[in-house]
């Protein structure tokens, strides 16, 4: 998986949990609750489907990570790269 899809990946989930965002303007590297009206239970929603639909486990120590789309591709792409090799 490369970043870009990372990060679509990571819309798609948004698109999903606040289906009344506008996610066509999103700034990658600007936070997403900076963007976007995300709750801190909209972000935990955001960790449970990474987990549900992929298998991609974020430790709450990590959370930080998942800021902006950036960030997130950073963060997101071994993992899901490790996973679909069976590594993860």
């Amino acid at each position: 998986m490369t970043k870009e899809e990372c990060k679509k990946l990571v819309l798609d989930i948004i698109a999903d949990i606040a289906p009344d965002e506008d996610l066509g303007n999103v700034k990658p590297d600007v936070k997403l609750r900076d963007q976007l009206q995300l709750d801190s239970m909209d972000f935990l929603d955001i960790v449970m489907e990474l987990r549900k639909r992929h298998g991609i486990e974020v430790p709450e120590a990590d959370y930080m990570q998942l800021a902006s789309l950036d960030s997130c591709a950073e963060y997101l792409t071994p993992k899901f790269n490790a996973a679909s090799t069976g590594k993860a």
